[in-house]
């Protein structure tokens, strides 16, 4: 993927993975895969990249994490363990480009409507294109939602667009939710 990009002033790293599982018949293997693709990727593309930025004095670096880095869900808690995984490694690359003219920050997607949520409803019989379906998963799996829906890719690529912006030159080292309230905080 490096060879085939070349040299790059962004990396939004958002390779991932999920599944449903309950907790404690979650094996190595799943934990180790999940970790491997989730947190390692966004680790090799970023000790790639970040140097050659911090060289040049300019990029941005995104990790896209996830709500479920904050409220673990039960039913996938190996997944929410690599998005605060994600959280960790956002502070850590920023701090180690500080001052530097890198930022390096994360978006918090809530439940949104991917190829592979489409896929994860359409194995249980259901569709989203449902509107009871959506409401009724956001009422039992997201009931903190203040959006009360699952968000579009674009409406998550608008706020990564942002923080790639010059205009978000001040932002680094910092988690940026884009969950439709699905976080009980208020910071």
């Amino acid at each position: 993927m490096i060879k085939a990009a070349g040299d790059a002033d962004i990396l939004v790293n958002n390779a991932g993975v999920f599944e449903l599982k309950p907790a404690f018949e979650i094996p190595d293997e799943d934990w180790q895969r999940l970790f491997a693709i989730n947190v390692l990727s966004g680790v090799r593309f970023t000790r790639h990249y970040g140097p050659r930025m911090r060289s040049k004095g300019f990029g941005r670096i995104v990790f896209i994490s996830s709500e479920s880095g904050i409220q673990i869900p039960t039913e996938m808690i190996h997944y929410g363990f690599t998005k605060s995984a994600d959280l960790a490694l956002t502070r850590g690359f920023a701090q180690a480009l500080a001052a530097t003219g890198v930022t390096v920050n994360a978006v918090l997607p809530g439940p949104t409507r991917t190829d592979g949520v489409d896929a994860m409803f359409k194995a249980m019989g259901q569709s989203l294109d449902d509107p009871g379906v959506e409401r009724g998963f956001i009422d039992r799996a997201r009931p903190s939602s203040i959006l009360k829906r699952v968000t579009k890719p674009e409406e998550v690529a608008a706020v990564v667009a942002f923080l790639c912006s010059r205009e978000a030159s001040a932002m680094t080292g910092s988690p940026v939710r884009a969950d439709g309230g699905v976080v009980m905080s208020i910071t």
